[in-house]
């Protein structure tokens, strides 16, 4: 569950990299419950921990802190009791065992000791490898070692396909309405397409009965359904034909012209 928050509609990711933060969100009404809505934040959280991974050790440490008074990170002066700066000290942690320094005298360098500190830092910290620690689990993920399922995973649903709380048939899209209390009501099919508006359909419950209308607007709704696709898939069709009209025809190289050897008589 590394970057992975549990909420009460679903699943929250957020993982933050160079001061950048990843977030997603996964609702389990959107993947159809909460095992594939669990899922699919995993699989986008190891993709972000592959595709974007934390800085490396010695990026990191080249940060500038906020205590430090020189003006350059790993590098120190030590001061005398009078305030005058007797030595330059380069300083780096390369591993809990190993912290590499070096101290440079001013009474034996002069002004050098500070540019020789900075030098030194410089060649301690490419001996500092791998990547900032960020979680345990990180490695796991990079190495391919997660422990989620790797079954199949179902597609996001679109809004019009998620049912909501209030709905009464069961199904997206179908609703039962009641004009007024002494109306028998009917049974509504309705699908919204982005841009273009709403397409319904009612049938009474008068005219066909309860349990007949519901399910003539279930049928509707699907087919309500496969015409969005359809349309969808007719547009997305007419746009890649105008994007390759659009795209420049190659420039055929013009004909060598020969001059002919014959000449005219004007006379």
């Amino acid at each position: 569950m590394y970057g992975i928050y549990s909420r009460s509609w679903g699943f929250e990711v957020s993982i933050v990299r160079n001061g950048i933060r990843h977030h997603r969100l996964f609702g389990k009404a959107s993947y159809g419950g909460s095992e594939q809505a669990l899922l699919h934040a995993q699989d986008w959280r190891d993709h972000i921990v592959r595709s974007v991974p934390p800085q490396t050790r010695s990026a990191r440490a080249e940060k500038p802190r906020a205590n430090n008074s020189t003006g350059v990170t790993g590098v120190f002066h030590h001061l005398a009791p009078g305030g005058r700066v007797r030595a330059w000290m380069a300083k780096t942690y390369i591993a809990q065992d190993e912290i590499l320094r070096t101290d440079f005298s001013v009474a034996e360098l002069g002004d050098d000791a500070q540019a020789l500190a900075i030098q030194e830092r410089a060649q301690q910290l490419k001996r500092m490898t791998g990547l900032a620690r960020i979680h345990p689990a990180e490695e796991a993920i990079r190495m391919g070692l997660s422990a989620h399922a790797a079954g199949p995973r179902t597609a996001k649903r679109s809004k019009s396909e998620i049912t909501r709380r209030n709905n009464t048939s069961g199904v997206s899209g179908v609703h039962f309405k009641t004009p007024n209390p002494s109306h028998p009501g009917y049974w509504l099919a309705i699908t919204y397409t982005a841009g273009k508006g709403s397409v319904s359909k009612a049938f009474s419950v008068k005219t066909f009965g309860a349990e007949v209308a519901r399910n003539m607007a279930i049928a509707e709704r699907a087919s309500q359904l496969a015409d969005k696709q359809r349309g969808a898939d007719e547009e997305e069709t007419t746009t890649r034909g105008k994007t390759r009209a659009a795209e420049p025809a190659l420039q055929r190289k013009p004909r060598a012209r020969t001059a002919s050897g014959t000449g005219r008589n004007n006379g």
